[in-house]
């Protein structure tokens, strides 16, 4: 699927032995992020040491939600409690941003002691050091290496940081994409689809979960605040219509949602305990093989990414 099933936000890191350069990078790299800026090669090797086993639990965590939907229990109550919960999953390090020329330990020398530590790695090289940089992503050592004398670094730096945020762990895709059916996989795929899905999410959401059951896109702005995307593809409308004229909903409602002008929420409503709601329509790739409607849920999940950010130490160097 060119829409990736996962994203959230996560923490960036900095290591450089030069505190003026992290300075610099702080007040470049865009506000929304989470920073942690280091100056010596064991601070930072202390701070992830812990991380591992904390991207496990939460591994572990989002398993047991498909798992028990698979016994029985909706999807999208539990993922909305677990975001309410886990505020900490925020904090757990996306990339790690390195200088290679280091006094005592290197960068690569501090990415290699990173062996358990599962995110996306880039080194900040200089002219000497080009081709040991090459040398290290032919290895797989690193995702990315990027010369500091570049012209517009920083910029540079921004894009290839941006992009490796928003490649979601791929244990992550594995266990999302278990419960999508083989035909929502294939609509996702379709030309546009994903093109539309990514430009919505990313105006609207700072993190999402595409589920299979019912089919749509869970989306959490950053107040905290939920947005469950109804999918669905022409050919389900009149099993859809069906099922709204069996809960009762008026006949007009049924008509409008057999046209496809409007979506109802039934499993959606059904799964929180509430009543079933309509939305407007609208297509999704500009294909005509997906519809797509949008239903504000009630409540927050947590604080929210906005204020959780606005509690972290600000910017500075550590160690």
């Amino acid at each position: 699927m060119s829409f990736a099933p996962f994203h959230r936000p996560g923490t960036v890191v900095f290591l450089d032995d030069d505190p003026d350069y992290l300075e610099m990078l702080a007040l470049a790299m865009p506000r929304q992020w989470n920073l942690r800026l280091f100056q010596r090669p064991q601070a930072c090797l202390d701070h992830l040491a812990g991380e591992p086993a904390a991207w496990e639990a939460d591994a572990w965590r989002q398993q047991a939600l498909v798992d028990r939907w698979r016994d029985g229990q909706p999807l999208l109550p539990q993922l909305l409690q677990y975001w309410s919960a886990s505020a900490e999953r925020h904090a757990l390090t996306r990339v790690v941003v390195v200088d290679f020329s280091m006094p005592g330990m290197d960068g690569l020398q501090v990415l290699q002691r990173l062996q358990d530590w599962s995110g996306s790695r880039v080194l900040l090289t200089g002219q000497a050091d080009e081709q040991v940089a090459v040398q290290a992503f032919n290895r797989g050592l690193i995702d990315q290496f990027i010369a500091k004398q570049m012209p517009d670094m920083a910029r540079h730096l921004v894009h290839v940081v941006q992009r490796l945020l928003a490649q979601p762990h791929p244990r992550h895709v594995h266990t999302w994409r278990a419960t999508l059916r083989p035909e929502h996989v294939a609509v996702l795929r379709l030309p546009g689809v994903g093109a539309d899905l990514e430009e919505l999410a990313s105006r609207r959401w700072v993190e999402h979960v595409v589920l299979g059951d019912p089919f749509g896109v869970l989306g959490l702005d950053a107040a905290g605040t939920p947005v469950w995307l109804q999918l669905e593809q022409p050919s389900d409308l009149p099993a859809l219509a069906e099922t709204a004229e069996s809960a009762g909903l008026p006949v007009s409602a049924v008509q409008e949602i057999r046209a496809g002008r409007q979506l109802a929420n039934l499993e959606v409503a059904a799964a929180l305990g509430q009543a079933p709601t309509l939305a407007e329509a609208f297509p999704v790739g500009g294909t005509g093989h997906l519809l797509g409607a949008l239903f504000p849920l009630a409540g927050t999940c947590g604080e929210g990414y906005a204020a959780w950010l606005a509690g972290q130490p600000r910017r500075r160097v550590e160690g």
